[in-house]
Formats: structure tokens, C-alpha cells, sequence
């Protein structure tokens, strides 16, 4: 199984946004989009061994769970329906136990501290000052935490250093959370770029 964590720290909580503006009144919600978009499509198929956590404002996560996974479609705007939808379920959801919005896609009460605390697998931070991919084995049960368009709060750096099992950088360039996506899944489809 391959995790993806994104923290949104601008993201909505309430489902009163519009779907016109994910870049603006949404909170940047696009660019989570579009990190769900890069953990699951290929070229006419989905990633049925992947699961996307979308941490929103620290209040709520909202999960994509690839092997249960209906009506995704390749755009922003469907991709930000679901968690529209998601969060018009926010009163359903109790604590920690998941309420399921739509066919693999579910929302619960749970912070970025309490999804990490949570999470099993290999904790992978993406860093600029990380190890350099190749030099690391590739782990089986990854889980890869990545921030939206902002760095990591001084608080949550911390608690990355404490449950993180790995950190890394994926190139010499700093990469958008999708494109980091994207190139942490062809480093696991190659098997660390040993096999094409």
C-alpha cells in the first residue's frame, strides 16, 4: 500500500464552497486536487494500492481509498465535488471513526497529529534537506507527507521529525506537492529506478 498525506492548511472545512473558484474562496483546494489526481490516475486506469489523507485545517481528513474508488474523474473540479460532499457529511462524522461520503471516500474528525499518530507504514517526508531517494531503499509501505502551497508550521516540522521514518528529497529542485507525487510513484513503479 502507498500512502499520501497533504496537509491543508487553507483548506475548507465548511461545504459552502464553490467549485468555480478552488483557487481563491476554496482555499487552495485545487492544489490538493490535483495531489489526489497525481496519487491515482495512469493512463486510462487508477491505483487501486493507494490511499490519499487529506488533512484540512487540522480539523478534518478526508481519504481516498484507491481500491474502493468510484467517480473520480482526471479534473480539479470532480476531484473537490468529493470533498464537497465529504464535508456536507461533517456532522455524521464522530471522533475518529470514519463516515464513508461516497463509494471510497470518507471523512473524519482527525488532526495532522492524530492522523500521523495513526498511520501505519513507513512515515516518508519530502524535504529539500532530505537524503537523496536513490540513495534509499524503497520502502514497501510507504507513507509520504507533503504540505500544500505552504512550508510546514514550526510545530508540525517537529512532529515530522518525531514520527518520520525517512526523510528525503526527490531531486535538486523543489517540486509542487503533485509533481512530487508523481515522481515518488515512478521512484516505486521502477523500484528505485532499477527496472523499466
Amino acid at each position: 500500500m502507498r500512502q499520501f498525506i497533504v496537509h491543508g492548511h487553507d483548506a475548507p472545512v465548511e461545504s459552502d464552497f464553490a467549485l468555480s473558484d478552488l483557487a481563491g474562496g476554496a482555499g487552495r483546494l485545487d492544489v490538493l486536487c490535483r495531489c489526489v489526481n497525481s496519487a491515482f490516475f495512469l493512463s486510462h486506469d487508477i491505483r487501486e494500492d493507494v490511499r490519499v489523507h487529506l488533512v484540512l485545517q487540522d480539523e478534518f481528513t478526508v481519504t481516498f481509498e484507491g481500491s474502493e474508488l468510484r467517480r473520480l474523474n482526471p479534473d480539479e473540479r470532480s476531484t473537490a465535488a468529493l470533498v464537497r460532499n465529504a464535508l456536507e457529511e461533517r456532522e455524521e462524522a464522530i471522533g475518529h471513526i470514519p463516515v464513508e461520503t461516497s463509494p471510497g471516500v470518507s471523512l473524519r474528525r482527525m488532526g495532522f497529529e492524530d492522523l500521523l499518530n495513526d498511520i501505519e507504514g513507513t512515515v516518508v517526508q519530502l524535504h529539500e534537506d532530505g537524503d537523496s531517494i536513490v540513495e534509499v531503499d524503497a520502502p514497501s509501505d510507504p507513507v509520504f507527507v507533503l504540505s500544500d502551497h505552504h512550508d510546514f508550521e514550526p510545530w508540525e516540522a517537529d512532529l515530522l521529525v518525531e514520527y518520520s521514518d525517512l526523510r528525503v528529497r526527490l531531486g535538486p529542485e523543489r517540486l509542487h506537492a503533485d509533481h512530487a507525487i508523481t515522481v515518488a510513484q515512478h521512484y516505486l513503479d521502477t523500484d528505485g529506478y532499477t527496472r523499466f
